[in-house]
């Protein structure tokens, strides 16, 4: 659904873009532009895969504690507890049967699942992002006048993204409203 008053923040991003568009199209050559693109794609491909690893490694992880808890529970049910407790001056008191409060649950299995498929989606995500920005910024780096070229289009774009701030500032545009 198309937005009818699109928001300072939308009209922000749109210029960003648009200014970032430019640059990449009259700075770098065709050839940047290609490794660029594949740089990114394999941040992408990268990402993606040490997320889905991840997010896998997580799940056994849970598989497992999820049946190490239980076989614990079942020797703990097996082994005989005492039942009372006899003190020195003949007072005898029962003790409570904890066996049913340390049942694994069905809450406790989704507990489980979901916290450690979200923990391993998130550093595998992570060390994907590293692995594929590492990947990325090699292929970029290891010719010396296209990382001078990519370094200078960015340079470039900082620049005139400063001057369009600057230029905002000075005309009494509020700051907040475009940081937040």
């Amino acid at each position: 659904m198309p937005l009818l008053y699109p928001s300072a923040h939308h009209r922000r991003s749109d210029e960003l873009a648009q200014l970032a568009n430019h640059h990449f199209h009259h700075d770098l050559q065709a050839d940047d532009r290609d490794a660029l693109r594949s740089a990114a794609s394999r941040v992408s491909l990268w990402t993606t895969v040490g997320s889905a690893v991840g997010m896998g490694l997580g799940l056994y992880a849970a598989f497992r504690l999820r049946s190490s808890r239980k076989a614990f529970f079942e020797v703990f049910r097996a082994q005989e507890k005492p039942s009372k407790i006899v003190f020195a001056d003949g007072r005898t008191e029962s003790i409570p049967d904890l066996t049913p409060l340390l049942k694994p649950t069905t809450l406790g299995d989704f507990a489980t699942y979901l916290f450690a498929s979200a923990g391993g989606l998130f550093l595998g995500g992570e060390l994907g992002f590293l692995s594929g920005a590492a990947s990325g910024t090699s292929s970029l780096t290891k010719d010396p006048e296209r990382k001078k070229r990519v370094e200078d289009a960015f340079r470039k774009f900082r620049a005139d993204l400063l001057r369009k701030e600057a230029d905002a500032l000075d005309k009494g545009r509020s700051v907040t409203g475009e940081l937040f």
